[in-house]
């Protein structure tokens, strides 16, 4: 589509380029990942001028001063400035570095593994929507829909300038987990309501709009992936959280998030393997 499909996977282009090529593409993640630290903040507030991302400049949740550009290099100022508001001392939360980090890392590893292409934006922008979801939803147990549909909304450009997977499939993606989680969730509520006198679902709604959305995407194979994953993902989450914090209820988001993230890039291949590996067996 864009005439350099291949670039970074061809033995003959240069070692420089690659390089410079994916130090750019960490550069840009990582400055994305700074937006995405307001999104996350922002989001789940009440107040309609808190909440918004652009009636408010950035500033120190403790003192209120507006942070300055120099110290808004993402990763950098935050080691410059030692974690602290260069106004009041107060510390700053390494989630911030982390999530600019992260969204970094996995834009440059989106590139490796899927090379100069189409679906390696649709990846990318995937990405830095999972991590808003996965840190939101570890937060507050919620899922905003704002960041749901435009996952479902990824899905016409990946159908429209990819080819790995059919529209069929995407359809059919979008119901093959969506479905079950939602009766899942449905059996199991009145159950819980009544057993622990509390209102909630095994799985939320959120995390059913979410897969639907994902496989509307992802389609059949590595939706089915991307739960499977999730699910594992979720049980050794689930165990150490309730070690530690002795609570049986955890964010399903964060998992599904790792899930879809990883199936994304490596969904097709896990399934055919495994897929071969049953046709050997038998």
């Amino acid at each position: 589509m864009f005439g350099f499909e291949n670039m970074l996977h061809d033995e003959f282009m240069e070692l420089p380029f690659k390089i410079m090529f994916l130090t750019v593409v960490f550069i840009f993640g990582i400055c994305i990942g700074s937006f995405l630290n307001v999104v996350i903040i922002r989001l789940p507030l009440d107040d309609p001028v808190e909440r918004s991302l652009t009636r408010r400049s950035s500033h120190c949740m403790t003192c209120n001063e507006k942070i300055r550009p120099i110290d808004m290099i993402p990763v950098f100022s935050w080691l410059f400035l030692r974690g602290k508001c260069h106004k009041c001392g107060a510390k700053i939360s390494p989630r911030y570095p982390v999530v600019e980090s992260l969204n970094g890392l996995l834009y440059v590893l989106t590139f490796i593994v899927l090379d100069i292409n189409a679906k390696a934006i649709i990846t990318c922008l995937l990405m830095s929507l999972l991590i808003v979801i996965a840190f939101m939803d570890w937060d507050t147990r919620e899922i905003d829909m704002k960041i749901v549909i435009p996952i479902f909304l990824l899905s016409i450009p990946a159908a429209l300038f990819t080819d790995d997977v059919k529209l069929v499939h995407r359809i059919i993606g979008a119901f093959v987990i969506s479905v079950p989680f939602f009766i899942i969730g449905e059996v199991s509520r009145p159950i819980i309501r009544k057993k622990f006198d509390d209102d909630f679902r095994a799985i939320e709604l959120g995390d059913t709009y979410l897969m639907f959305a994902a496989g509307a995407l992802l389609g059949t194979q590595a939706v089915i992936v991307s739960a499977l994953i999730g699910i594992v993902a979720a049980a050794v989450g689930g165990l150490i959280s309730k070690m530690v914090t002795k609570d049986s209820v955890f964010a399903f988001g964060p998992y599904l998030s790792i899930g879809i993230a990883t199936a994304m890039l490596w969904g097709n291949r896990i399934a055919e393997w495994y897929i071969n590996l049953l046709t050997f067996e038998s």
